[in-house]
């Protein structure tokens, strides 16, 4: 008998595994962890462990793969809050095209939190409510990033010469001290 389908389908386990670590985007990691979890009850199955193989295909792929998309998606979100005064929509036009545009480019989006005092917007980033703070000063906007790695990101690719961004340092080591 000629079994060599299955080492084509054992030989698929490590090859994907390596895609799987490879990736870069969270959202082809899930697909890829998906095909993973496929192919090791597929191997399962015809190695004659089908309570294996059906396990690994409920737990080890559906569930896996619903509780990861969950926590991706909730964790891809940049909370920006924003100083909204009556009669405006909280829109701020441009600045905020190049924000969306720098963080849908890292798998993320924005979610604008709208405020109607500067003390509740500055209270809400001190109790890590939000990332950062975007406040119009004048003719520009002063945007403020309590995470460094926000900050960094931001302040590489943002090129609009209406905004001031700053960093904010972390709040708890100042207490500390």
């Amino acid at each position: 008998m000629n079994e060599s389908y299955i080492y084509a389908i054992a030989a698929l386990l490590p090859l994907t595994s390596i895609m799987l670590v490879l990736q870069v985007n969270p959202y082809s990691a899930l697909v890829i962890r998906g095909i993973l979890g496929a192919v090791a009850a597929l191997l399962y199955a015809v190695l004659g462990a089908p309570d294996v193989a059906l396990t690994e295909a409920l737990v080890g792929t559906m569930l896996a793969i619903t509780l990861y998309a969950v926590a991706v998606r909730s964790s891809m979100v940049m909370r920006l809050g924003v100083l909204v005064k009556e009669g405006e929509d909280g829109s701020r036009g441009e600045l905020m095209t190049a924000l969306r545009s720098i963080v849908n480019k890292r798998q993320m989006r924005l979610e604008l939190v709208s405020y109607v005092d500067k003390e509740e917007l500055h209270t809400a980033l001190q109790d890590k409510d939000i990332h950062g703070t975007c406040l119009r000063e004048g003719e520009s906007y002063s945007i403020v990033m309590r995470l460094q790695r926000l900050y960094e990101m931001i302040q590489t690719e943002l090129v609009s010469s209406s905004a001031i961004l700053t960093y904010l340092e972390n709040s708890d080591s100042q207490e500390k001290h």
